[in-house]
């Protein structure tokens, strides 16, 4: 996965001279996943990428039995606690939508961030993968952004917007009971879409290895033939390395792993002791943090942030309580 820059570099000067302007252009374009404002995966920063774009051209068996027994009920009593504390929460039968369609980039923040909503309320869902390229899976719609999310026939998009109306239609009653609790709530979810989306990038395009490594996951993922996987990996993670500086300018980021670390010591301080911002149950904020983090949270610069902040305990805490996802297939 760690190629060198030499081979990186050569084979994105074979790609940029044999392929046609417009095309990669797009290949460029679709690796702006996750450096996008807003609540969905746009391609921003156009105007400067243009420009990049035309300059590139275990004693005894009775013991061992004890030990099982006792192992067996710690076990149980651990599984018990954790199912109190940590349970998922699905809504009611009737108000769960009959048909839930998803049209995402499986790399995407924002569309990870729908998906950490789905799954924690246990909302079956299909996924439709779209070619950032063509984006020929959602030429029937208007909005050409992804997530989409369509909800028995009904157009849903920008990714807070269908986690409201998501929330509108199967969270009836459960609205927080104090007016502060749904301000904080709010408070962290914008939090989450001004501020912590925009330090993803610069970290994960920081240096050629890393880029490298952002798009094997990101090409592994996503809906690419073999050909275009080739070359959007080696194109795509030199192209974003340039990129990511100007990202950091753009968001006066000086040191994007401090950054990254510091978002994550502002979360937890959020948290203020509590096991969740929602308390002893996750809330929409902590479902919004975690969905944009999951996708680099095995990547090295999500190891960095766990080994060197105070946020991996709480992020094991909503991983388990997330749980497995509620897709289906298509």
């Amino acid at each position: 996965m760690r190629k060198s820059p030499t081979l990186a570099s050569a084979i994105l000067s074979r790609s940029l001279t044999s392929a046609s302007g417009a095309v990669h252009r797009r290949f460029l374009q679709a690796a702006l996943y996750g450096s996008s404002s807003g609540s969905g995966c746009r391609h921003g920063s156009r105007r400067w990428f243009s420009s990049l774009l035309d300059s590139l051209g275990g004693s005894s068996s009775r013991a061992a039995s004890l030990g099982l027994a006792g192992a067996v009920c710690a076990a149980a009593a651990v599984t018990s606690f954790s199912q109190v504390v940590y349970a998922k929460e699905p809504p009611p039968p009737e108000v769960v939508p009959k048909d839930v369609v998803l049209y995402q980039y499986e790399a995407c923040p924002f569309c990870n961030k729908v998906k950490a909503f789905l799954d924690y309320y246990d909302i079956p869902y299909k996924v439709v993968e779209v070619n950032p390229l063509s984006k020929k899976e959602i030429k029937w719609s208007d909005y050409k952004k992804v997530p989409i999310l369509v909800v028995d026939g009904e157009q849903l998009v920008d990714s807070s917007v269908i986690i409201d109306k998501m929330g509108e239609k199967i969270l009836q009653g459960r609205k927080a009971n104090v007016d502060t609790e749904e301000d904080e709530e709010k408070k962290w979810r914008r939090w989450v879409d001004s501020h912590l989306v925009h330090v993803l990038s610069p970290n994960i395009y920081r240096n050629t290895s890393e880029a490298l490594e952002s798009f094997d996951y990101i090409t592994s993922n996503g809906n690419f033939s073999f050909t275009q996987r080739i070359t959007v990996k080696y194109a795509g993670a030199a192209a974003m390395y340039f990129v990511s500086k100007n990202l950091k300018k753009k968001y006066n980021i000086t040191d994007e792993r401090q950054a990254l670390y510091d978002a994550a010591e502002t979360w937890v301080d959020a948290l203020n002791g509590r096991e969740f911002l929602g308390g002893s149950k996750p809330n929409l904020a902590d479902l919004a943090v975690f969905g944009v983090l999951r996708p680099i949270r095995y990547l090295r610069s999500g190891k960095d942030m766990v080994e060197r902040t105070r946020i991996g305990e709480w992020y094991m805490r909503m991983e388990n309580t997330v749980g497995d996802s509620a897709r289906i297939k298509a």
